[in-house]
């Protein structure tokens, strides 16, 4: 399996992190957090940029592209923390009419051996459509029908959320299996945004080690910092891997387990945003701890995204599971 980028999927990556770095720079996430709402002009900008439409297939107005170019997207996404649901709005493309043109904002909720309510349920004040994932199968639910209470201090500034105290049955659009397959495809695709946190810290971090003196040198030539910034790029690399390979399993199912695979990556790349993200602040040193420095936005939607279909602990076991069933 080759895992180097073509020449589409470059170009796809090249348009995207230019329109990212244009239109959500990093200088601009406190201006973000001061909105309650999704800003739905950027919102449809998104979706020209085929960011919902691209595993849509061209006869029905998508892209027409698959996963494994999906998770180079969804990287770019996750480097300026673009906020919103944007992982349930691609899922729901194809299931919720306005989805993929971006007419339409998409929550959801994975509630696959859960037990249901009370739940948490993210951007809800935005939702036009939720989708929920249950064992039995997927479900469309109105928002509006939605009994919930506003966290006043959510965990992540740019994620907005509400406690859920009842969640009505909703109409099926899906059976189990659709719910099982959105389930690993969500996972692949927060895994893939995870990878995009990795990545953005470890530059901001190796960025701030080039520029910022210490007793007349720069912090980056000291021995301790050097380690910092090359275990956040392996980690960075290693977690790239295993994003892509699950993008090319989902793709391909006939070339390894797609569940092991998606858990890897979740795992991986889910240990990777934390890490980096913590090595980042710690760079930064106690500039590192204030609001000013953007470093913390991104520990924050790591912790967000890492308890997104399924957490770190969580994909560990079931690849303990699937090994141990492979003996």
């Amino acid at each position: 399996m080759d895992f180097r980028l073509g020449d589409d999927q470059e170009a796809l990556r090249d348009g995207l992190r230019a329109f990212c770095d244009g239109r959500v720079p990093i200088e601009t996430l406190r201006e973000l957090e001061r909105k309650p709402e999704i800003d739905r002009s950027l919102w449809r900008e998104l979706a020209d940029m085929g960011a919902f439409g691209l595993r849509v297939p061209e006869s029905e107005g998508g892209v027409g592209l698959g996963m494994a170019d999906a998770v180079v997207a969804f990287l770019e996404l996750g480097r300026r923390l673009v906020p919103g649901p944007l992982v349930w709005s691609q899922l729901a493309a194809g299931l919720v009419d306005g989805a993929a043109s971006g007419d339409a904002v998409v929550g959801g909720l994975d509630l696959r051996g859960s037990q249901g309510t009370p739940c948490v349920l993210e951007h809800l004040a935005s939702l036009d459509a939720l989708v929920v994932l249950r064992t039995e199968g997927v479900f469309r639910v109105d928002p509006k029908a939605l009994e919930a209470r506003s966290v006043e201090t959510p965990l992540d500034p740019l994620t907005p959320v509400h406690e859920i105290a009842r969640l009505p049955e909703g109409e099926p659009i899906g059976g189990s299996a659709d719910a099982a397959q959105l389930q690993l495809e969500g996972g692949a695709l927060s895994a893939a945004l995870m990878l995009g946190i990795a990545e953005a810290t470890q530059e901001l971090a190796t960025a701030y080690a080039k520029e910022r003196e210490q007793f007349g040198r720069p912090i980056g030539g000291f021995q301790s910092i050097k380690h910092l910034l090359a275990d956040m790029f392996v980690r960075q690399e290693v977690a790239r891997a295993a994003v892509y390979a699950a993008g090319a399993t989902l793709d391909d199912p006939g070339v390894g387990d797609v569940a092991r695979s998606v858990s890897a990556a979740k795992a991986t790349a889910g240990e990777a945003a934390l890490r980096n993200s913590r090595d980042c602040i710690q760079v930064h040193g106690g500039m590192g701890y204030t609001w000013e420095v953007p470093a913390h936005y991104y520990l924050k939607r790591s912790w967000v995204l890492e308890n997104a279909f399924g957490t770190v602990a969580e994909h560990e076991e079931r690849i303990a599971g699937i090994l141990a069933g492979a003996i």
